[in-house]
């Protein structure tokens, strides 16, 4: 297992210890957030938690849960969700996060935007002074809207490209069907909720990948002495 598979594993492990019988748990897509989902089946199957219900973020997490027998219901039928785990892409000291890159991230902040708690569980490379200097921005935009709304970020001095498939031709289609542009702005994003607002009013925008005051709490994992740790950040206002 090479570092930083072994800093996911670890910080996957911590997250789990937040989790307790009887909630209704946010699962989060992503290779840390699927971590998690195999920690949570174990604990389920070794009896330390009983009666979990999981709400998927993406169809990745939904066939990754049911293939560990880890109970589903859909997001449409709960009213409140105890506790998301989830990954980044992105984390900045004042716990504003990019997500996106799996194309997940409209679930994914319907799910985080109903929890009770939003735990983000990422490794330390996931960690920035400032959001979108290194990571685009994904923006899930309609089929037919994607030309006009890379235009439209052009005159906000930001550069976006259609995100491609691998092995198929075309562009990445999300689980609703819909597109993806990779945004970066000249100067990263200085003001997240602000920048958060003013794409998603584009015409043509589904959602974007800006998680603004939603994640309560961070956990990272890191290599220190040869072995992996979980530490947890102060949040810097």
């Amino acid at each position: 297992m090479d570092s930083q598979t072994q800093m996911k594993q670890v910080v996957a492990d911590v997250a789990i210890k937040e989790v307790k019988s009887d909630m209704i748990l946010g699962l989060g897509s992503g290779s840390t957030a699927a971590l998690m989902i195999k920690s949570l089946a174990d604990q389920i199957r070794l009896g330390k938690l009983q009666n979990i219900k999981g709400v998927a973020t993406s169809f990745q997490s939904e066939v990754l849960a049911l293939e560990l027998d880890i109970p589903l219901i859909d997001l449409a039928s709960v009213s409140q969700i105890d506790l998301a785990i989830d990954g980044a892409d992105e984390v900045d000291p004042g716990f504003q996060l990019i997500k996106g890159g799996g194309a997940c991230h409209v679930r994914e902040k319907l799910v985080a935007s109903k929890a009770d708690q939003l735990l983000i569980v990422v490794d330390e490379t996931k960690l920035v002074q400032n959001l979108n200097q290194s990571f685009p921005l994904p923006v899930e935009v309609l089929p037919n809207a994607w030309k006009q709304v890379q235009e439209m970020i052009l005159e906000m001095n930001g550069s976006a490209s259609l995100r491609m498939a691998t092995k198929k031709a075309g562009p990445v289609v999300t689980d609703q069907g819909n597109l993806i542009l990779d945004v970066l702005f000249d100067d990263g994003i200085k003001n997240p909720k602000v920048m958060e607002m003013t794409i998603n009013n584009i015409p043509g925008v589904l959602e974007n990948g800006l998680f603004v005051d939603l994640a309560d709490k961070v956990l990272v994992g890191k290599i220190e002495n040869n072995t992996p740790v979980v530490y947890s950040p102060p949040r810097v206002s």
